[in-house]
């Protein structure tokens, strides 16, 4: 009767096809993280922007003056557009 070998010779894939497939996977989690961030971005400078406005107010709030009120309405206006134009892409 004849018997098998315990252990058999396997013959590897051709290194090219593994590393490119890791390779691939590797730039697409790659590219989804990098979406996620520039989200994220888009997010926080919204935050921030608005954040500005509202700390503006908040300085002005005391003691304003008609140039001030018109300033900071301006402003907000331009923090508005700016809001629009990120978000818009």
């Amino acid at each position: 009767m004849a018997t098998r070998p315990a252990f058999e010779v396997v013959e590897e894939e051709e290194p090219g096809k593994a590393e490119s497939a890791l390779t691939s996977l590797l730039l697409l989690n790659l590219k989804t993280l990098s979406q996620k961030t520039l989200v994220a971005l888009a997010s926080l400078f919204s935050l921030i922007t608005v954040a500005s406005v509202f700390w503006l107010a908040m300085v002005i709030i005391h003691d304003p003056n008609v140039y001030q009120l018109v300033g900071l309405g301006g402003y907000a206006l331009f923090v508005l557009a700016a809001n629009v134009i990120v978000r818009r892409k």
